[in-house]
């Protein structure tokens, strides 16, 4: 039984989601523009499919570039194979979403850099840090002023999101 809504696995999720759907429209159509990826990813997950030389060179986690040339991009519901040239060498690699650190696409300034989640379990309902933005937006929303309230309604507080930012 849970004891609250995990709203961090469920971002993580829908984040995840987001990679796979942006992935999937990559393999149907290519990368558009000068999109390009660059994608860090945990090397030790166990799911990671790499070859050995990649992850000895890399124990912890890698970054992929995924720009100019890329090969077989298959996109599945857990995860993605793709082959990469590293030095006139082609590697197929597979990388499960969960395996998947930090998004970027610097062409756009989006990216999304995923905290590490010790416990993953869905039972637990415990609370976990969503995942941040790589870089801020350069112009933020501004508030817009509300007139006085009418008599005898109370209107809510407007409160600034940029009062609890660090």
């Amino acid at each position: 039984m849970t004891t609250g809504i995990n709203y961090g696995s469920l971002m993580h999720q829908a984040m995840r989601g987001l990679i796979r759907t942006v992935l999937q429209d990559v393999q149907r159509d290519g990368l558009p523009g000068d999109h390009h990826f660059f994608i860090t990813f945990d090397t030790g997950h166990p799911d990671v499919e790499i070859a050995d030389w990649l992850s000895d060179r890399y124990p912890g986690e890698m970054t992929v570039v995924m720009q100019h040339w890329f090969d077989n991009l298959e996109v599945a519901e857990e995860g993605f194979a793709v082959t990469l040239n590293f030095g006139d060498a082609p590697e197929r690699l597979y990388i499960p979403f969960d395996a998947v650190l930090t998004f970027v696409d610097p062409s756009v300034e989006f990216g999304l850099r995923f905290e590490s989640m010790e416990d993953e379990s869905d039972d637990d309902g415990a609370l976990v840090p969503a995942p941040r933005a790589v870089k801020e937006p350069k112009v933020r929303p501004k508030i817009k002023e509300v007139d006085a309230p009418k008599a005898g309604r109370k209107d809510a507080d407007v409160v600034s999101l940029d009062t609890f930012r660090k």
